[in-house]
């Protein structure tokens, strides 16, 4: 981990990309306990050389332009300034994979999600243009998919305004953009506009549904050449069950000439409109993660989707980010890894421990282990620390692994580590929602509890969060009966006066007024 702190806040952690204008990192934002994504601008491209003070003024220019631009499909910036003689842009962290990677595990890729993709990215260039703003360099590596299926573009770093000086700021230095996706008139170094993006987005869409970009070479200039002089192969000579009117509809994209382009974005969503997939059309099936059709399948459907159940594995909350997460200490080195997760969340840097325990888990199994102690130990915080993260979903096949290591040993310890790893169980199913789940866990659970009575106090919160459970489910008789019994309990337990028992008598009003 890098362990320097930009602004007196964020905390930078792994290089995730970089770029002519310089590095994004992931990093730790101290003040909310919070991931996101820091872009800086190299001191090595500041300073001794010629245009150090243009490229100062266009990353200025792309923290106050990026801002301007609302919209879903784009990564919100959180912050921006200087630290020193950097420049820093704090930006949302995002959770999914870049669109190259997407199509090199889907190949060949459904035009339907080809579809789905164009479409949203279309409303994105709507949004920008509309500042206005020409993001210039349109591609894969520079659009994400998300878990949901949503399409987010992450980098409007080489976007200008469309001013006076646009023009001159890219003929002064080399051109911006990358060859393969570059129109003719960006590779000319002329002016550009909205339609040197929905060339891109041809170009896109064209490798979406190919597998290569229509102009390929093995140099730079040569691919400009073919931008300049050749006709793209049209789409359906390599893929014949591609709807005629998306074939056209790229042909156009890719027109020499500006003018013979579609007139914008919007319209260009009109073409594609037509071949979007219709809500209803998936008949129920359930969609795997990253399927591009799910938004306009299932509009605003809640993500990740229930396919969990009490004795099923339960998925990670991501499946992938965009950068590696933080690695383990060199080494490892179990012991310091163990000792900074301590300082981290004496810090209330949760969300820093949460990343760290993750990553060293594995080194350490390889080292010790999988049942050795040291693992054990360190499942045991990383549980702990999803919960208090509130990360509900993570933490649940952890602590079913731990309570399965536990009964397969002998002893009252064993029995009560078992219990207790079943009881927060138990309170990760019933805060994922899972009532039915965690209701018969609770039941399950309460006579073995019972049967301890130096711990009183578990079996009446068991009972409470039945209760509560069983009105979540429409059962009010069932729930006034269970908390009316625990009343009794608790007052004898804790005294009337007690806060448990005055909850209890609250909610108990409450159900007699509804009742009545």
């Amino acid at each position: 981990m890098n362990g320097r702190v930009i602004a007196d806040r964020y905390e930078l952690s792994t290089v995730i990309g970089q770029g002519g204008m310089g590095q994004v990192w992931t990093a730790y934002d101290r003040r909310l306990d919070r991931r996101v994504a820091v872009k800086l601008l190299r001191p090595d491209r500041m300073a001794g050389t010629e245009g150090a003070d243009e490229m100062r003024r266009r990353f200025v220019r792309e923290c106050r332009v990026t801002a301007q631009v609302d919209h879903r499909g784009l990564v919100t910036v959180h912050d921006a300034g200087s630290d020193g003689e950097e420049l820093y842009l704090v930006m949302q962290y995002v959770e999914g994979a870049d669109l190259a990677d997407h199509l090199a595990e889907h190949d060949p890729y459904p035009w339907q999600w080809a579809v789905s993709v164009a479409a949203q990215l279309c409303s994105v260039l709507s949004a920008v243009h509309a500042v206005p703003i020409v993001h210039r360099d349109l591609k894969p590596r520079n659009v994400m998919v998300r878990p949901d299926g949503s399409v987010l573009v992450l980098d409007l770093g080489v976007a200008a305004v469309l001013d006076a000086d646009t023009t001159r700021l890219t003929r002064t230095g080399s051109p911006i953009g990358s060859p393969a996706y570059m129109a003719p008139e960006q590779a000319m170094g002329g002016a550009v506009g909205p339609y040197t993006d929905l060339y891109a987005l041809g170009v896109l869409l064209h490798e979406l549904l190919s597998g290569e970009v229509p102009f390929a070479g093995s140099t730079a200039l040569g691919v400009l050449h073919r931008h300049l002089y050749e006709p793209p192969i049209p789409v359906r000579r390599l893929r014949p069950e591609v709807p005629q009117a998306l074939e056209e509809l790229v042909l156009r994209l890719l027109a020499k000439d500006p003018l013979h382009r579609l007139a914008d974005a919007q319209e260009a969503y009109r073409a594609l409109a037509p071949l979007l997939p219709v809500p209803g059309q998936a008949g129920g099936a359930p969609l795997g993660p990253m399927n591009p059709t799910r938004p306009f399948l299932l509009p605003h459907a809640p993500w990740p989707e229930r396919a969990a159940t009490a004795s099923g594995p339960v998925p990670p909350a991501a499946t992938a980010l965009v950068g590696p997460p933080p690695p383990a200490p060199s080494g490892p080195d179990v012991a310091e890894a163990v000792e900074e997760v301590k300082r981290l969340l004496d810090q209330g840097g949760i969300t820093q421990a949460v990343d760290l325990l993750g990553s060293i888990l594995p080194a350490a199994a390889a080292e010790h282990g999988e049942r050795s102690t040291v693992v054990r130990t360190l499942r045991k915080q990383y549980a702990a620390t999803l919960m208090d993260d509130g990360q509900y979903r993570r933490a649940l096949p952890e602590l079913r692994l731990l309570a399965e290591e536990y009964a397969a040993e002998s002893g009252p310890h064993a029995a009560r580590q078992v219990l207790r790893f079943q009881y927060d169980a138990a309170q990760c199913l019933e805060q994922l929602g899972e009532a039915v789940a965690a209701l018969t866990e609770y039941r399950a659970l309460l006579p073995l509890f019972e049967r301890h009575p130096d711990d009183p106090a578990t079996p009446l919160e068991i009972r409470r969060r039945v209760g509560h459970l069983l009105l979540s489910l429409g059962d009010r008789q069932a729930a006034h009966d269970t908390l009316a019994a625990l009343l009794h309990d608790a007052e004898r337990l804790h005294g009337p006066h007690h806060p448990l028992p005055a909850e209890i008598r609250h909610t108990l009003r409450w159900l007699g007024q509804v009742r009545a």
